[in-house]
């Protein structure tokens, strides 16, 4: 998209999916050389990113429950001078799962800044008072309808619906196939550069190619590298496919089908059973070799 100055920052504050790695629970093979320190694995917080197109005002794509732990981690992020001051300009919510949304109670003194969302992920906050601590004469919530853009810091934002499932808290527990619901991207335009980032994502259809074919860096769902990965690690009864995640192997999967797409392709959103996190697994050097790149904490992407 033409050889311009930076002007389009991406910062990965937390590179993992719900739960984090290590997991608190998780007695993985993975989580135990994340907590052994073996330095094949990188320990992560859960994702969340934060996107500026002027180093000075940042906007958060998603609020994760590490949202606080993630915030006193990034320079980048600190108040700027006395009192109460923040860079954070607007949060953007892509997701109504919890590790989607909870982060905005790490948000609630007293502090002026908009939140974005689908209408969808509005409802869910709306219908929680808990989300009223944050307090509504300081905080703003814009309504940004998929398909539609809006400025924002310096920053095109645009939501894309992505195929997925409703929040767990919202499902048929019960239920052997996910109910659909909405599910989105975000394309982040600056100054002729552009960013998709695309943490969930349940097939990889032809309007999601062409969604996600003009970018120079994109995001991209890697929960899990086969559907049945968590079955198979012994630590949970579902595939990929029922949490709404496209897998990475296969012939349907990621590797496979957006391989062929320009710019940098980075994983995020990572399980913690993924064998993509250990350095030198086969797993990982299937994908670096197919181009794609593996997403980590205090990762930043400069376009």
């Amino acid at each position: 998209m033409g050889e311009q100055t930076a002007t389009l920052t991406a910062l990965v504050l937390g590179a993992a999916a719900g739960g984090g790695f290590p997991q608190w629970n998780c007695a993985c093979r993975l989580c135990c050389l994340a907590r052994a320190g073996d330095a094949r694995v990188r320990p992560a917080t859960q994702a969340g990113m934060a996107v500026t197109a002027n180093g000075r005002n940042w906007v958060l794509i998603g609020a994760s429950p590490d949202l606080r732990q993630q915030l006193t981690a990034t320079p980048s992020l600190a108040p700027r001078g006395d009192g109460r001051d923040t860079p954070i300009t607007a949060v953007l919510l892509i997701s109504a799962d919890i590790d989607g949304i909870a982060g905005l109670l790490t948000l609630r003194e007293s502090q002026a800044f908009d939140i974005y969302a689908p209408p969808a992920i509005l409802e869910v906050l709306g219908s929680n008072r808990v989300f009223d601590v944050l307090d509504p004469s300081l905080v703003r919530r814009i309504p940004l309808p998929p398909h539609t853009s809006v400025a924002c810091a310096g920053i095109t934002m645009t939501v894309l619906p992505m195929p997925g499932k409703v929040p767990l808290y919202l499902e048929d527990r019960q239920a052997s196939q996910p109910e659909p619901g909405p599910t989105y991207a975000v394309r982040l335009d600056a100054a002729g550069r552009r960013i998709v980032v695309a943490p969930a994502c349940a097939e990889i259809t032809g309007p999601v190619r062409a969604a996600l074919r003009d970018t120079d860096a994109l995001f991209f769902d890697g929960t899990l590298f086969t559907d049945d990965e968590m079955i198979s690690a012994g630590v949970g009864v579902k595939t990929g496919q029922r949490m709404g995640h496209v897998c990475i192997d296969g012939e349907a999967g990621s590797l496979s089908r957006l391989r062929d797409l320009p710019g940098r392709r980075i994983f995020y959103h990572i399980n913690n059973t993924n064998p993509i996190l250990l350095a030198d697994s086969p797993e990982r050097r299937m994908a670096e070799a197919a181009g794609f790149e593996i997403a980590y904490d205090g990762m930043q992407v400069q376009i």
